[in-house]
């Protein structure tokens, strides 16, 4: 099959495609023949050696997440799920491949009418939006913020807190990025590379701040929108678009009457981060949420799509297509 590896910590360039022999499918695990793999941003951190969390042993085959068809059983694994559309983590690496050996405990099975793109593009950052809308819990008519709006997980974001009657100010790099989150439910959209964006979003609230704020940018970026938190209002900080995770004291947070909400309460158990894997291919099913499959990329492309993403020149999410 045909495999990307990973073998030095570096630029894009390092991804490259080599013919590998398949996995073979261990006790309790089954082989998947991918059709769609997902790209997080994180791939790209933990490729140039400059994630914010410990790096892998090289060699690797990155990619956490996949959808396919099931093409072997493991022992004491049920032959049934042969032929079987499914999507699956894969415990962390593996993804970028033809064929993936899996846990069978993993699976989450695709419902009827939901292709193998939006799948794999809902199964991670559909779980983690669903997961971040029920820790913060936006209630009707509340503000919320959701920084890098035009991202896979911000995207669904967007549309939960609309779900749920909250009115959502988009913060996003570019015209096109604003353009799309608008496109799915916010109802203000601001630049946050453009001085003075904060003030615009406290202009929008009527000078009072948020309610909720989701960030996953980090740096500057978070800590301004930790502060337009109103007092009362929640903030959760859940990704390090800037390279550093956004982290507050919790002494200045309990002054300012803020409640800092840990990614933690997301995913709660293991079995709330399957169960929020399932609902999140189900709410797609039924068209309540709609991932955006932003562009994709053949597995030689692995390279190109890693170099586009760090130029944040991608919108919604990311794949690579065998």
């Amino acid at each position: 099959m045909r495999a990307v590896w990973l073998r030095e910590f570096g630029g894009p360039e390092v991804l490259r495609v080599e013919q590998t022999p398949d996995p073979v499918p261990g006790a309790g695990q089954v082989l998947i023949e991918t059709a769609a793999i997902g790209i997080t941003y994180v791939e790209t951190q933990v490729r140039s050696g400059s994630a914010p969390m410990a790096l892998p042993a090289l060699p690797i085959i990155p990619g956490n997440g996949v959808a396919g068809t099931v093409v072997a059983a493991g022992p004491d694994v049920d032959a049934a799920l042969v032929g079987q559309r499914v999507a699956s983590t894969t415990g962390g690496s593996g993804g970028y491949a033809e064929k993936v050996a899996v846990d069978a405990g993993l699976l989450v099975p695709i419902p009827d009418g939901l292709g193998f793109r939006d799948a794999v593009g809902l199964l991670n950052d559909g779980r983690t939006a669903l997961g971040i809308a029920r820790a913060l819990a936006p209630a009707a008519g509340e503000w919320v913020l959701i920084g890098a709006a035009a991202s896979g997980v911000s995207s669904l974001l967007i549309q939960l807190a609309r779900q749920a009657g909250a009115r959502v100010i988009a913060a996003a790099s570019s015209g096109p990025k604003l353009d799309l989150a608008l496109s799915r439910g916010a109802e203000v959209g601001v630049d946050y590379t453009e001085p003075g964006w904060a003030d615009r979003v406290r202009e929008a609230t009527g000078g009072a701040g948020v309610d909720v704020s989701a960030d996953p940018a980090g740096g500057a970026i978070g800590r301004a929108a930790f502060e337009l938190v109103r007092q009362g209002g929640r903030f959760l900080a859940f990704g390090a678009g800037s390279g550093e995770m956004t982290s507050i004291p919790a002494e200045e947070a309990t002054g300012r009457g803020v409640t800092l909400v840990p990614m933690g309460a997301a995913f709660p158990s293991p079995a709330a981060v399957h169960e929020l894997s399932v609902r999140a291919l189900a709410e797609g099913a039924a068209g309540r949420l709609r991932p955006v499959i932003g562009q994709t990329f053949p597995l030689e492309g692995a390279a190109d799509a890693h170099a586009a993403i760090g130029k944040r020149a991608t919108l919604g999410k990311t794949l690579l297509i065998p």
